[in-house]
Order: C-alpha cells, then structure tokens, then sequence
C-alpha cells in the first residue's frame, strides 16, 4: 500500500471531512446492480452484468436508471422506472451492502486524534459529514443501520439540494454549517465526481482506488490518492505532517 501525493494537505488546520458514501465508506455495489436489474425484468429489458452498473455508479439514481437504460428518450418512462428502481431498492439496499473493512478504525483514530472523541459535535474542531449523490433517505438509512451514524454531524443525499455533486452547493451548505473554510476542508471519494466536486469548491480532495470508479481518479487526479482505508487515518489522522510518509508520483 502507497500514499501517493499531488499537493500536500495541511492537516493541522483541518475542520471539516467530507465522506462519499458508495464506494468510499460502503461497498454497496451489489444492492444496487441487484435493484437496477431487478427494474430491467421488471420493464422486460435485458439483465445487465454488475460491473457495467457498477461502471453507472456516482452521479446520482436518475443517471444510473438512464444509463442502464440505454438513455431512452421517452423521458416519462425513465420516471417511471426511477420509481420502480426506488421503491425495489428501499427495500434491499441493506440485503449486502457492507461498511469496507478498515474505515471504522479509521474514523475512530481521525476523530480521536483531532477531537479526543468520535461524537457528532466535533468538540476539539473537526467535524465529518457525508456528501452523497445517492437519495438521501437511503443514504441516512445506510448509515444508521451500519453503525456510522455517530461519526457525521450531517448526511446529504443527492436530492437534499437543488443540483448534485459536483456542483459546490453540498459542499457549501457543510462549510457553512460547520463553520469552516475551504482552505479547511477535505473531500474523500472514490470517483472523479468528488475530486472535480473539490476542485469547484476550493478544498482539498483524496481519492480511494479500492471503490467503485478508480478508473475515474486517472483523468481527475485528487491531492492525495490512497489504496486502503486505513491510509485515510495516515492521511487524516495525524496533525503533525511530519509523521506522514509519502510516495510522490
């Protein structure tokens, strides 16, 4: 495992982290290729392979129904199977979706070695939130039902603002609630929708290849590109920059 680095993240300043859901927290890969195919026999179209929806995965469930469509343009009967796809994923998106191994203990020694503590309120100054472009109704479900919950003062889904990532406004309403600045915060993702999401709001970004996209992370470098979860504690845990020993690339 390497930490390689593009621009070095000043830790010791630090307020706010902000956490990709799918792919970067949890693997939730087979929920959702089970749901998307699923509305595929539903509607009489052909099953799709998991790594092609997988490939969908990152911009949101309307884009990932239109993609696994084959982007029909009959947009009413895109609504409809959104709908379908909703309603059948609600249901089954706990059926395997699992929190990746590595990411507890990384969230407990982030907390602690900023805040003393993993409590919501970030006494100490550091805060965590979930940025998700998933819905947020299974993104808040997903995240209490795993154990997370108690790690993020916030979690915003896909439909908790006017646009999704990588639009800024998500970020915005964080370093507003938080009460942090850009120059403050970090944004982890495994794709690059959250690497273009920090660049459009002046923050910092790390980028995971052990998630969904990380093919994505080739076009859209992050600052700083990690293989496992435990590196984010390496990368994020430690006030002191000194302790972390990077592979520049």
């Amino acid at each position: 495992m390497t930490i390689r680095k593009n621009r070095a993240i000043p830790t010791h300043q630090i307020r706010l982290l902000i956490f990709d859901l799918d792919g970067t927290l949890v693997d939730s890969r087979l929920d959702l290729a089970n749901s998307v195919n699923a509305m595929l026999r539903h509607y009489g179209k052909p099953e799709l392979a998991n790594e092609v929806i997988a490939s969908y995965i990152g911009n949101g469930a309307p884009m990932l129904v239109r993609r696994s469509l084959g982007d029909p343009d009959d947009e009413s009967f895109v609504q409809e199977a959104l709908l379908y796809f909703m309603t059948y994923y609600r249901e089954h998106k706990l059926d395997t979706t699992y929190v990746y191994d590595g990411i507890f203990h990384a969230l407990e020694a982030i907390a602690a070695s900023h805040n003393g503590n993993t409590s919501r309120e970030g006494v100490g100054g550091l805060r965590m939130a979930v940025l998700s472009n998933k819905p947020v109704g299974p993104s808040q479900g997903i995240v209490e039902a795993l154990g997370l919950g108690k790690y993020f003062f916030q979690v915003y889904g896909g439909n908790s603002f006017h646009t999704k990532k990588p639009d800024p406004a998500g970020v915005q309403a964080l370093l507003s609630e938080a009460g942090a600045n850009p120059d403050e915060t970090v944004i982890i993702g495994d794709s690059d929708v959250d690497i273009i999401t920090a660049r459009n709001a002046g923050i910092y970004s790390v980028g995971v290849t052990y998630g969904l996209a990380p093919h994505t992370l080739e076009d859209a470098p992050p600052d700083v590109l990690i293989d496992h979860p435990q590196e984010l504690a390496d990368v994020l845990g430690h006030r002191d920059q000194s302790r972390l020993a990077f592979k520049a690339e």
